[in-house]
């Protein structure tokens, strides 16, 4: 089946121009060939000289001649003009928009989905001199000083890797007391330590920006150092703690019910694990008595006090306890005095007796 090529030349007056209706509107007309003939059809050919008949005359032609009205094909082909694009060449652009269309505008990046996506924040960048906003006291420092020691809290706040908020006049805001932060600032310049009445606080502060260096050279100070000694005494005490509170919860609640300023407790402080007498004492010279199960449950009793502490084996005595006792209620702000009314003296078994001291707490509440 042959095409007349008057229908493109007509259809591509310009390279880039957009055809009319009356361009696309063309007549089409049938010829006969030798091959199509011999097989009984009949090919067209598109005349571009006269309009288009009328479809009713055209209809009935066919008719008339019993024959079914054969249907047109057309190809339009539209094509802008490029530097490649040669004239008369209809389907190069076609070639080359096929092409573009093969070809993407963007490369397409890589993308793994078996990984999950990141977003990834960009990282706060700082001056190398920081203003500092700590809890409303305002420091400056370098931010070499505040990334010293690579393991501690404010080189991490100040990595990059987190924010930190500013205040209304651009310093970096930490929301923590600033009264001893100069001290941590100091440590960290020059590896100074404050006087020694700050060195409790200042130490509750290395432990909240965990400046390791600094918590191990404040421990090796006084008034730390004796706190160690000191507790390595009460941990043999297990419960010293508990009879502390018990100490405070007592005095309240008697005090309340007398609507009194202060408050006495009976407390015992005793060393040795099994009652003596004077009598056995110089025959012994340790500080347990080794007894059997069977003796050692005649001497278990209980004096009749409030609170009871001992017995211990060390070298420390009971007046170093009564010490600590009376210090720990001072650093919860109670005042305690003591003093000693006596010895329990409750009769055992045979000639034995209890002689465990008693001491009489004075707790002043206002």
């Amino acid at each position: 089946m042959e095409y007349n090529s008057g229908l493109i030349s007509n259809v591509l007056l310009k390279p880039g121009a957009v055809p009319s209706i009356q361009d696309l509107t063309t007549d089409i007309q049938p010829q006969y060939g030798s091959d199509e003939a011999s097989n009984g059809e009949r090919p067209l050919s598109c005349n571009t000289s006269s309009p288009i008949p009328a479809p009713a005359s055209r209809v009935r032609r066919f008719a008339q001649e019993r024959r079914a009205v054969p249907q047109p094909r057309v190809m339009v082909v539209f094509s802008a003009q490029t530097e490649s694009d040669k004239p008369g060449d209809a389907m190069s652009s076609s070639d080359s928009a096929e092409d573009d269309f093969r070809k993407p505008a963007i490369p397409m990046p890589n993308l793994n989905l078996g990984k999950p996506l990141r977003t990834l924040n960009a990282s706060q960048e700082f001056p190398e001199v920081v203003p500092l906003n700590v809890g409303g006291t305002y420091f400056t420092t370098r931010l070499s000083t505040l990334r010293r020691y690579e393991d501690t809290m404010l080189a991490a706040m100040f990595s990059g890797r987190h924010h930190i908020p500013r205040d209304a006049e651009g310093r970096y805001f930490i929301d923590r007391d600033g009264a001893h932060f100069g001290d941590i600032l100091n440590f960290l310049r020059e590896g100074e330590l404050p006087q020694r009445e700050r060195v409790r606080a200042v130490y509750r502060e290395a432990q909240y920006y965990a400046i390791g260096p600094l918590l191990d050279s404040l421990e090796d100070t006084q008034p730390l150092t004796g706190e160690k000694v000191r507790q390595a005494f009460l941990d043999l005490l297990p419960y010293y703690k508990d009879n502390l509170e018990r100490i405070v919860e007592i005095a309240k609640l008697r005090a309340m019910q007398r609507k009194a300023r202060f408050a006495k407790l009976k407390i015992c402080v005793y060393k040795e694990e099994m009652p003596i007498t004077p009598y056995e004492r110089p025959l012994f010279n340790s500080l347990r008595f080794e007894r059997s199960e069977s003796e050692a449950k005649l001497f278990e009793h209980h004096c009749e006090v409030d609170v009871s502490f001992g017995p211990w084996e060390a070298v420390a005595d009971v007046y170093d306890l009564l010490h600590c006792i009376v210090s720990d209620l001072a650093e919860r702000g109670i005042t305690a005095d003591q003093q000693c009314i006596g010895v329990c003296d409750k009769h055992l078994i045979n000639h034995y007796y209890c002689k465990r001291p008693i001491y009489e707490f004075k707790i002043t509440w206002w």
